[in-house]
């Protein structure tokens, strides 16, 4: 009998790939997602193995992704739905439905991830978990038993919920069909679908990781949803509840995934405890308790602003890939979560939740007393503790297990480990700890748990050793995994300060962890007791405002400390301030009515570990700061740190980056002061939008343009002659060591040369700077950006009448309003002193009624510069009158002072600037701040504009009809 016939073997793979071949299939397809989707198609035809790895729905559904425009509609299959996007059409439908088989290539990594794509998850459900399940809790018993200690499943919170049967797929098909709700996919942008088609896609979808429905604003889509349920009681007390709603950050979410779908490992946003109710569906979740990283799990943490990122395979994966390897005292604590029930997960605890079916719940994080400290402590600037948080001990790899043994025992003292120095924290758990549980230190309560053999506490006291002493709220890199900004976190304490005084004790240790407010509450004591001022009251302990810098109010005097950006911009910023004041009493300016009396000023510094202060105001140099480098500029000058040397400064500052700006501030021990006179009324951010009338919107848009144009009237220092040279002599030089050289060839007046160079500076890293924005910036502007602003702004014809002081933020918080009766808006005597004396400077609220409110002062000039006076205008239209022409025609009525020589018909490069609405631009896109996100936030529309001229006429087109007279 014959032998059957050898099939020779074909290995495909080393002639397909040629020297690709060395790296593994799993590198090869993350390369590919980095390219075009019309890269992917031509690359797909080099070779066999390539057409196979091209072809990969995974691959097709991340460029889709990558590429859609926020709102996506499923087409069958992701490739065709991304080609749809591009507007690919089809001349053969039916041959493209035919794909190619090639033998010879065998994938280990493609089976596993075909093999997660048609899993089923019948097998997954897990009747023994270890959460314990409780109903009929009373609101004692979750704060003794479970609240900021360890999860719990709750029954019947639920139960007399409409939610309970309006919320399954068919009826919300039926009710918001037509809905675009929000995806969890990572993208750059925020994509959407609506809700059929949403539906469509999970029906004949095959993903490993499908879509997900997870929308913070399923509220405002869809607003008669929120009536479907209530906040259960015992998860009522929420301390951010005291923020508006558009203030306060994303806490709430509707959730809805089909089979396989699923949260990867994390830990909620800034440590708040979350509740999760299942209105549909069965979920399996996994837990850990904080510090202990889930096995395949990678934590980083960036040493610059502490920022938090963690990679996770996604839940299904972990699942099928990384559970079996797990010894039993390594397993989490699991459950899986039945229709009706709630799940608690308390602050910093580790969880990963995957449908077995598809599912429908709504979830809510929350700040309460028992995680209020945890919170702040996650959002005060440093990494250390952040990491800490996370990845427990395991993110202190470069200190000696002695060493926290050592700080565990002083927990009193409060050791710090300020001699950790890492750019980034690594923390990956590649193995399962030998002999390990699951328990843990969690607020007091204590359940060993063995990491690397030492205990790991998640106490406060403990934590808040790892805080890095030498960082400043008001001067260090803001995390973008905060879910507030700096400014919106004082807001938010001071409000709390206000509104919650039965809770001051706790809010107080939170404001010394996030800010620091022990230490800036020293100071300010000192500096009134030097001036003989009273001390700031028991209800103004806590900094006020939203500025940069800390602002104290004591008595009828607000006492602000400059710390921004470090000590030479803080000097330069007081000195131009205090000219500016000196200058208005000398030519009388109307301008000085309306800005807080000057009554003191200073410098407060650290010497010998005490506190001191010495007067300045503003003329010459500082003893403390004499032997300041780098050394100072027209020293022999009256103000020099005034006017003409800040403006140097700010030519300079505009070639650094933020990490150069942030260590200029870092470690500061000297601070300039200035003490004001405390206004009666409110500042116009704590006046409800609502609660003012149209008639009180147009006397404060007459009132800005009538002082704005007393500002640009305001005459200028002389410019000494020697400035331009030393400006041209602190060029930042290229590579070669030659000055760059745009530096060296504008011609303009004096007075606009160090504006122009500024410009100049700021235009070279526009398209980066605009792309970290990004979202919702569209891609498509920020690619046409440098087409837009002119190549070399040295050569403009700028057209405008002459440079002048700008404020440079006349921002809805430096506008300050006084309470008046109807008859008294536009001036006068105030009517009623007794309703006035009732609205303190903090945003108490009223005693009585308010009929209508007068702008009185503008503060805050310590961002004084000299330039193009419409730049002056970014800040009033898009915050204060937050884009509305009508309130911009009222401003520019008032205003009146021409602003060009010419420009009639003029074109964006042909005589440059000279066109109003172009020079506004161009200013905003340009600016150090992320104005753009505030145009794009106001004009929803033009996040699909396709040039920046589109954006530019919906912005500012109305400047073009001003013609300016006096």
């Amino acid at each position: 009998m014959r032998p059957p016939m050898e099939i020779e073997q074909i290995d495909r793979r080393s002639t397909a790939l040629g020297e690709l071949r060395i790296l593994p299939d799993e590198i090869l397809c993350d390369i590919l997602t980095y390219l075009a989707p019309r890269d992917v198609a031509r690359l797909s035809c080099v070779s066999s193995v390539m057409y196979i790895l091209c072809n990969e729905e995974p691959l097709w559904m991340s460029l889709c992704i990558d590429i859609a425009d926020r709102q996506l509609q499923y087409k069958g299959s992701w490739k065709r739905t991304a080609l749809d996007r591009l507007n690919v059409t089809f001349e053969n439908d039916e041959s493209c439905q035919k794909p190619l088989h090639f033998d010879g290539f065998n994938s280990l990594f493609l089976y596993r991830r075909l093999y997660r794509c048609y899993t089923s998850l019948n097998g997954f459900y897990y009747d023994t978990g270890n959460v314990e399940r409780a109903k009929n809790l009373s609101i004692e018993e979750f704060r003794d038993k479970y609240d900021g200690q360890k999860p719990v499943l709750i029954g019947g919170l639920a139960d007399t919920w409409p939610a309970r049967t309006t919320w399954t797929t068919e009826e919300l098909l039926k009710n918001h069909g037509d809905t675009a709700f929000k995806l969890s996919q990572r993208s750059r942008h925020k994509i959407r679908m609506k809700l059929k088609d949403y539906v469509s896609y999970t029906k004949v979808q095959h993903d490993e990781d499908p879509l997900y429905i997870f929308d913070e604003k399923f509220g405002e889509a869809a607003p008669e949803l929120l009536k479907d349920y209530s906040v259960p009681n015992m998860f009522k007390e929420d301390f951010f509840d005291v923020l508006d709603r558009d203030q306060r950050p994303p806490f709430r979410w509707l959730i809805m995934g089909p089979e396989r779908s699923g949260a990867s490992w994390h830990v909620d946003p800034v440590l708040t405890s979350a509740w999760n109710t299942l209105l549909c569906g069965r979920k399996r979740w996994a837990l850990y308790p904080p510090g202990r990283v889930p096995l395949g799990v990678t934590v980083h943490v960036n040493e610059e602003d502490g920022d938090v990122s963690i990679d996770a395979p996604s839940s299904l994966q972990w699942w099928l890939d990384f559970y079996p390897l797990l010894a039993e005292e390594d397993k989490p604590i699991e459950c899986t979560q039945l229709p009706g029930e709630t799940i608690f997960v308390p602050s910093g605890w580790w969880h990963c939740v995957l449908n077995l079916e598809t599912t429908v719940a709504v979830t809510q994080n929350f700040v309460n007393s028992k995680n209020f400290e945890f919170v702040c402590l996650d959002m005060a600037p440093g990494y250390r503790h952040k990491g800490v948080c996370r990845a427990g001990l395991l993110a202190l790899d470069d200190i000696s297990i002695e060493d926290v043994r050592n700080n565990m025992l002083s927990l009193e003292s409060g050791l710090s480990c300020s001699d950790l120095s890492r750019k980034e924290k690594r923390t990956r758990v590649d193995q399962p700890a030998k002999g390990s549980d699951n328990g843990s230190t969690i607020n007091g309560v204590s359940e060993c748990i063995d990491l690397r053999e030492v205990e790991f506490s998640y106490d406060i006291n403990f934590l808040a050793m790892f805080l890095d002493k030498d960082r400043d709220h008001y001067t260090s890199l803001w995390s973008s995994s905060n879910s507030i900004g700096q400014r919106e976190m004082r807001e938010w304490l001071s409000k709390l300060w206000v509104g919650k005084p039965e809770a001051r004790d706790i809010i107080w240790k939170g404001a010394c962890l996030a800010l620091n407010a022990d230490r800036w509450y020293t100071y300010v004591t000192e500096i009134c007791t030097f001036h003989g001022l009273p001390l700031p009251t028991d209800d103004e302990r806590l900094p006020v405002g939203t500025g940069s810098n800390p602002v104290y109010l004591a008595g009828d005097n607000v006492i602000k400390i400059l710390v921004e950006e470090g000590l030479e911009a803080c000097l330069h910023s007081l000195g131009t301030e205090l000219e500016f004041y000196s200058l208005l009493q000398k030519i009388n300016s109307p301008l000085r009515n309306h800005i807080p009396s000057v009554l003191a000023s200073g410098i407060l510094y650290i010497e010998d570990g005490m506190c001191k202060v010495q007067l300045w105001d503003g003329k010459g140099v500082p003893g403390v700061v004499a032997n300041f480098s780098p050394p100072v500029e027209h020293e022999q000058a009256d103000y020099p740190f005034g006017l003409w040397s800040k403006r140097q400064f700010d030519y300079r500052k505009a070639g650094m980056s933020l990490p150069e700006l942030v260590s200029a501030g870092s470690g500061a021990t000297i601070w300039p002061y200035v003490i004001t006179q405390r206004c009666k009324g409110k500042i116009y951010a704590q006046i409800r939008r609502d609660s003012i009338s149209w008639e009180d919107a147009l006397n404060l848009a007459s009132f800005l343009g009538e002082q704005m144009r007393n500002l640009h009237l305001v005459p200028c220092p002389a410019l000494n002659d020697s400035t331009l040279l030393e400006t041209q002599q602190k060029a930042v030089p290229n590579a070669n060591g030659n000055l760059k050289d745009d530096e060296d060839k504008i011609c303009a007046p004096g007075e606009w040369n160090l504006f122009l160079r500024t410009l100049n500076r700021k235009k070279k890293d526009v398209c980066d700077r605009l792309t970290k924005w990004g979202d919702p910036i569209p891609r498509e502007l920020i690619e046409k950006v440098e087409e837009y602003i002119p190549d070399d702004l040295g050569k403009v014809d700028m057209g405008v009448r002459s440079c002048t002081w700008i404020h440079s933020d006349v921002m809805d918080d430096n506008i300050h309003m006084e309470p008046c009766s109807l008859t008294s808006r536009s001036g006068g005597t105030i009517d009623d002193p007794e309703l006035i004396d009732n609205v303190s400077a903090n945003g108490s609220d009223l005693s009585e009624p308010v009929h209508a409110w007068r702008p009185t002062h503008i503060l805050d000039f310590s961002g004084l510069s000299v330039g193009d006076p419409i730049s002056d205008l970014i800040p009033i239209h898009l915050d204060v009158f937050r884009g509305d022409p009508h309130l911009l025609k009222q401003f520019l009525d008032s205003y009146k002072l021409p602003c060009v020589k010419t420009g009639e018909n003029a074109s964006a490069k042909s005589n440059g600037f000279q066109r109003l609405s172009y020079r506004a631009m161009c200013y905003c896109i340009l600016h150090d701040e992320n104005v753009l996100g505030a145009i794009f936030g106001t004009w929803k529309e033009l996040r699909t504009a396709k040039s920046w001229e589109e954006v530019e006429e919906a912005v500012w087109g109305d400047l073009n009809n001003y013609t300016g007279s006096c």
